[in-house]
């Protein structure tokens, strides 16, 4: 996938700055397994485990914290630190399989005037996850790895990767 970001005719195309978020477990591994389609991208990582980093080779990689939806004043830190890090990167795409950090951050971006991707859990096989059903509208590309979860509105399925 390249988008291009030039500012004028005749450039070749940059290569997109691609932030991509999740929480951890499978969040995070669903995550990485998608992220080969972003290969010629500038990528940086956001998750909540310090033991990820290793596997992100020579990417960027912030470490944040997580939280549910019951902890209030730890989503207002994690809204307030993922604000800071798409301050800094600037990102042309935020990319998230969930589950909080991954909605906060496409919030932001998308506040921010960013293109967002949501791609749900391959976990929620009867329904969508909760932070999917929320994010959706706030997707520009809007996926689940369930054909019979996809509606006309979203979420799509244009198949499964996992």
């Amino acid at each position: 996938m390249c988008v291009d970001v030039s500012r004028s005719a005749g450039r070749a195309p940059a290569a997109a700055r691609v932030l991509a978020v999740a929480s951890g477990g499978g969040h995070w591994i669903q995550l990485r397994r998608v992220m080969p389609a972003f290969a010629d991208q500038d990528v940086a990582y956001v998750t909540v485990n310090e033991e990820c980093r290793s596997e992100v080779g020579a990417d960027r990689f912030y470490l944040i914290n997580d939280a549910t939806r019951w902890n209030k004043f730890g989503i207002a830190i994690l809204a307030l630190r993922l604000f800071r890090i798409i301050l800094r990167e600037k990102p042309d795409i935020v990319i998230s399989t969930g589950a909080a950090p991954g909605y906060l951050a496409l919030r932001i971006g998308r506040l921010l005037g960013t293109r967002t991707i949501w791609i749900d859990s391959i976990a929620n096989v009867e329904e969508l996850s909760l932070s999917g059903r929320c994010v959706g509208r706030y997707a520009d590309v809007w996926l689940t790895q369930w054909p019979h979860l996809a509606q006309p509105d979203g979420p799509h399925y244009a198949g499964a990767v996992l």
